[in-house]
């Protein structure tokens, strides 16, 4: 399957363990557009048209949904990939909700998801795994 990864790109640890789901992802045979590969020296124009190619040539995008509130970009990703039909897979891992201190994800969020998982404290080896099925349930399913 053609994806678009999307998430925050903005911290060594973020794009790190992007790039560690994405080998993983890549090595299940998915085909993945990571946006901290393809934007390095672009301004902001340069990248919204990268990253507006990347959702448009993929057949579904991940989206990581952790923090508070999820970044903003990933949630315009997600907003423009429901848009255009495609299938949508949301991963949480954060554990805040697991001591009562984050709400739910936000209803536009939860609603476009085609999959959502909800994941609080996996490893990255059971999140590849758990995206994996759920990308084997979308593929099935269309």
């Amino acid at each position: 399957m053609k994806l678009y990864f999307a998430g925050p790109l903005f911290t060594t640890p973020e794009r790190t363990w992007n790039a560690e789901v994405v080998a993983a992802l890549r090595a299940a045979g998915h085909e993945i557009f990571l946006p901290q590969e393809q934007e390095p020296g672009k301004d902001a124009a340069g990248i919204f048209k990268v990253d507006v190619g990347g959702i448009d040539w993929a057949d579904g995008l991940v989206a990581i949904m952790d923090g508070p509130d999820p970044d903003s970009g990933t949630c315009w990703e997600v907003g423009y990939a429901y848009g255009t039909g495609k299938s949508i897979v949301l991963v949480r891992t954060d554990f805040r909700e697991m001591a009562g201190k984050a709400g739910t994800y936000n209803p536009m969020m939860a609603e476009s998801a085609t999959v959502r998982l909800d994941l609080p404290a996996a490893s990255t080896t059971e999140v590849v795994s758990a995206i994996i099925e759920a990308l084997a349930r979308v593929e099935r399913a269309a």
